[in-house]
């Protein structure tokens, strides 16, 4: 099995973006098709990156394929597979790779299975200056370098516990806006990171 860059652990299934000197480790917890998810990236995720680069928490990030099971299809785990060869790039290119794949121009219906699509996944990488020229993730995706390593992290996800996505827990403690749901806004987001690290 061949493992991105920047992972650690049993098969390369912790992916911890951060200061290693942060106090505070936030989990995200994702299924690549997840409309949900996409709304928390695109209305949070620049706020969770700019926190990451300040050091408030280190970001450990979880996928599931589990809508691949329940939707039929194939697009969760070949767009994760696609996301580890981001990784392997760099911390940054797998980032800015989530968020275009997240985000309101090439998210697809949860019914639509396009990131089953390696042209798709490449296509979308157009938009991350670090992927769009480069040959070698090209060839990862095409190949499916990191398809076992998908299948790892899948693994991992369905022995967290976590039954639904998007979730979030910081420092163990499940992160819920004032309704009691997942924070979607950055404002709503702010604010729970900031009761929880307060409390």
């Amino acid at each position: 099995m061949v493992k991105p860059a920047n992972t650690s652990g049993a098969n390369g299934t912790t992916v911890l973006i951060g200061k290693k000197g942060a106090g505070h480790t936030l989990d995200v917890y994702t299924d690549l098709r997840c409309p949900p998810c996409a709304r928390f990236e695109q209305g949070a995720g620049p706020t969770l990156r700019k926190d990451i680069k300040n050091g408030t928490y280190q970001a450990s990030f979880h996928f599931g394929t589990f809508l691949d099971k329940n939707l039929k299809g194939s697009g969760s785990k070949n767009a994760l597979s696609a996301l580890g060869a981001a990784l392997n790039v760099s911390t940054d290119a797998f980032l800015d790779y989530k968020a275009a794949l997240l985000s309101e121009e090439h998210h697809p219906e949860e019914s639509t299975d396009s990131f089953a699509s390696d042209a798709f996944l490449l296509e979308v990488a157009g938009d991350v200056p670090a992927l769009k020229d480069s040959a070698a993730f090209r060839g990862a995706v095409g190949k499916g370098t990191y398809d076992r390593w998908a299948q790892e992290m899948s693994s991992a996800f369905d022995r967290s516990g976590v039954s639904q996505t998007p979730a979030l827990k910081l420092d163990g403690t499940e992160l819920t806006g004032s309704g009691g749901s997942v924070p979607l806004t950055a404002t709503e987001f702010t604010e729970a990171v900031n009761d929880q690290l307060n409390d």
